[in-house]
């Protein structure tokens, strides 16, 4: 999640009737009816009680991998939504992805900067430590942690047009990233796209605004934002989980690590269950976000899943981060039980 103190209109936190609903949670947001067999029907109930907290703005996907008789529950799969740091684990794919390329250069064991030319808001590991750091601890402070300080140190080393050429190459056509979150913070507070404010900016939108800027509203954006759509978050963790994106087993497995850090899994998912997966969140000007995409493995079963919320006004999203993550460990508590053998 994206954590940062700026004020309550302002805070970013990157760390989301039923029966209505119901009849559409075997549909994407186009209205197609979803692949493979019916979804449990307590699935679907509980799919709808989820959707039912943003009904136009929410998007929920829970897709059975199973190689006979998998089934797909959604309601508004493909719609557009923000998530946040949800879109955090293309940048670690991508990292890793370089490591493989060129291990010297990035290797896990190396030593990188920590000082206020990366430093970003929402950074509860690196914001007031300045020195060096592995970038293994990168890596995992930005999953595990969601800090936005990690962030920005592994995305400059990846380069955000190479991650963004990972996400044209595994098809999705719904996600976008930012350049960096110092840059994305910079836009809204209304500074022209791909500008970056520096530390001393951050600070400044800190203590109540930065003088001559406006801040925009407009989070959902084809400039500095963080995008995605259920469809594509449960596609890419299908995907990358199952190695396409890797040309060694090794990155495989250190990529699965990281990703079974995200404190988002403990919370949504029993422990017994083998999970991956990355949440977000944000509140910026009355627009609010949480988000927790995945995979778990049920039975031998793999399972995709995403949840997204976006709403505007009312309660922030960390007043709603309980009523959020009740409803989506509904779901997939009575996806767990709906695939015992």
């Amino acid at each position: 999640m994206l954590n940062t103190p700026i004020d309550t209109r302002r805070r970013l936190a990157l760390k989301l009737t039923a029966s209505s609903i119901a009849a559409t949670a075997l549909q994407g947001c186009g209205g197609a009816q979803a692949s493979g067999s019916a979804a449990p029907s307590a699935v679907q109930d509980a799919m709808a009680q989820f959707a039912a907290l943003a009904p136009s703005t929410s998007g929920v996907l829970i897709q059975s991998h199973a190689a006979a008789n998998g089934w797909r529950a959604a309601h508004q799969a493909d719609q557009q939504l923000f998530v946040g740091s949800a879109v955090k684990t293309f940048i670690l794919a991508q990292f890793l992805r370089d490591q493989e390329a060129s291990p010297g250069t990035t290797s896990g064991n190396a030593q990188v900067p920590v000082n206020d030319d990366v430093r970003s808001p929402g950074s509860p590991v690196f914001v007031n430590l300045s020195g060096t750091t592995p970038y293994r601890s990168v890596l995992e402070a930005m999953i595990t942690h969601s800090d936005n300080t990690a962030t920005d140190i592994a995305l400059a080393k990846a380069q955000p047009e190479r991650v963004r050429a990972l996400i044209r190459e595994a098809g999705l056509r719904q996600t976008r990233i930012p350049d960096s979150t110092r840059k994305l913070f910079s836009y809204l507070a209304g500074a022209p796209s791909g500008t970056d404010l520096g530390w001393a900016g951050m600070q400044a939108l800190d203590n109540g605004g930065i003088p001559g800027l406006t801040a925009r509203t407009d989070v959902v954006n084809d400039y500095q934002s963080m995008l995605s759509s259920a469809s594509d978050m449960v596609n890419w963790y299908r995907d990358s989980l199952s190695g396409k994106y890797f040309q060694k087993s090794q990155t495989l497995v250190e990529y699965k690590r990281i990703q079974a850090m995200a404190d988002a899994i403990w919370m949504t998912i029993p422990p017994e269950i083998p999970a991956f997966g990355k949440g977000g969140s944000i509140d910026w000007e009355g627009f609010h976000c949480l988000s927790f995409p995945g995979q778990m493995l049920v039975n031998g079963t793999n399972v995709g899943f995403c949840f997204i919320l976006n709403w505007t006004g009312g309660k922030s999203s960390v007043e709603r981060t309980s009523e959020f993550i009740d409803a989506a460990a509904n779901v997939l508590g009575r996806t767990i039980a709906a695939l015992a053998p």
